[in-house]
C-alpha cells in the first residue's frame, strides 16, 4: 500500500503537493482565460489548418446537413493553437488536441473532447475538457474532468462563448476556465 502511495508522489511530480476544494463557485482555486482558434481544412488552405473533417454523414443523412446546415454526423479531428490573448497572432499558451462531432440533426450543436496541452513558463502539463458545445447559447460550459503537470486531477468547468466565425472555416472561442479542485 506505502508503494502505491510512493508511486503516486513520483507520477504526479515528486513534490507533496495538497488538495485545495473550493467551497464556494466564485472563488475557484485557480482561473484563467483564454481563446481557442479553430482553422477547418477547406481543401485550398493546408499550410494554416488546423483540424479537419474525418467523416461525412451517411447518404440518407446528407440532405439534413446542407438543408438546414446542422452538419449532423460530421467528425472533427482538431490540433489547434491557444492562446491568451484573443488575435490569432498573438503568442501561444497551449494547444487544443481532440475531436468534436455535430451531433444534433433539428439545430447546430457538437460535442467535443480534448486536452489543452501546456508547455510554457508559465504552465507544464494537460487539462483535460468534455461536454456538450450547445452552440445557440451565448455561453455554455464543458466538464474539466482532469490534468496532469502543473494541473495534476484538477477538476472544473469551462465556460466558452464564441468570438469570431469566419464562414464555416475559422471560429474563436473565449473560454474562461475555472478549477474548483487543485493539487497545489
Amino acid at each position: 500500500m506505502m508503494l502505491l502511495l510512493g508511486l503516486a508522489g513520483v507520477a504526479h511530480g515528486g513534490g507533496r503537493r495538497r488538495l485545495v476544494v473550493s467551497s464556494n463557485e466564485n472563488e475557484p482555486c485557480r482561473r484563467m482565460t483564454v481563446y481557442y482558434h479553430d482553422i477547418l481544412y477547406s481543401g485550398n488552405n493546408t499550410a494554416n489548418a488546423t483540424s479537419a473533417a474525418v467523416t461525412r454523414p451517411a447518404a440518407a443523412l446528407s440532405t439534413s446537413r446542407w438543408a438546414n446546415g446542422t452538419y449532423f454526423g460530421l467528425l472533427v479531428v482538431f490540433d489547434d493553437l491557444v492562446t491568451e490573448e484573443q488575435a490569432l497572432a498573438s503568442e501561444p499558451v497551449a494547444r487544443a488536441q481532440g475531436f468534436y462531432f455535430y451531433d444534433r440533426k433539428e439545430a447546430l450543436n457538437a460535442w467535443m473532447a480534448f486536452s489543452l496541452v501546456f508547455d510554457s513558463a508559465a504552465y507544464r502539463g494537460t487539462l483535460n475538457l468534455m461536454g456538450a458545445d450547445l452552440m445557440a447559447e451565448e455561453t455554455r460550459d464543458l466538464s474539466v474532468v482532469g490534468g496532469t503537470g502543473d494541473f495534476f486531477m484538477s477538476r472544473g468547468v469551462a465556460t466558452l462563448s464564441t468570438k469570431a466565425i469566419e464562414g464555416a472555416v475559422y471560429f474563436r472561442l473565449k473560454m474562461d476556465i475555472k478549477l474548483y479542485e487543485c493539487y497545489v
